[in-house]
């Protein structure tokens, strides 16, 4: 039984709930193809320590995750993504940051700058996240 490695990255100041940008990060992992059909997740209590934050959220993303169908729970051996689950297209994936873009616009324009200098600023920042 193989556990996927997991790369979460949490902001506890964020505003969501920590589960919710549990959920949302491995869903984005499961439709880019980082997690597949038949891997398995780590143990509630692994990822709980790993991401230093209470089991019971770890275990309530957990089930949102089952309850939708994006995983499924193995007796005796963890959860494991759901066999069904597919890798979705670039402009699937993409059409899931709109909202997020659409956020990030409307700070820029509250922020009074341009789309030159918000283009060049989102440049380096994904020069330095992309090396």
């Amino acid at each position: 039984m193989q556990h996927s490695s997991l790369i979460l990255q949490l902001s506890p100041s964020s505003g969501e709930p920590i589960y919710r940008q549990l959920i949302e990060q491995i869903k984005r992992m499961i439709a880019s193809g980082q997690l597949n059909g038949g891997d398995y997740l780590p143990s509630v209590r692994q990822l709980a320590v790993e991401l230093e934050v209470n089991p019971m959220t770890i275990s309530k993303a957990y089930g949102f995750l089952e309850s939708h169908g994006e995983v499924v729970r193995m007796r005796g051996k963890g959860m494991m993504i759901a066999e069904l689950v597919y890798k979705e297209s670039v402009s699937e994936r993409l059409q899931k940051l709109t909202p997020l873009a659409d956020t990030l616009i409307q700070q820029c324009k509250e922020l009074d700058l341009d789309k030159q200098q918000t283009i060049e600023w989102l440049t380096n920042k994904l020069d330095k996240e992309f090396k």
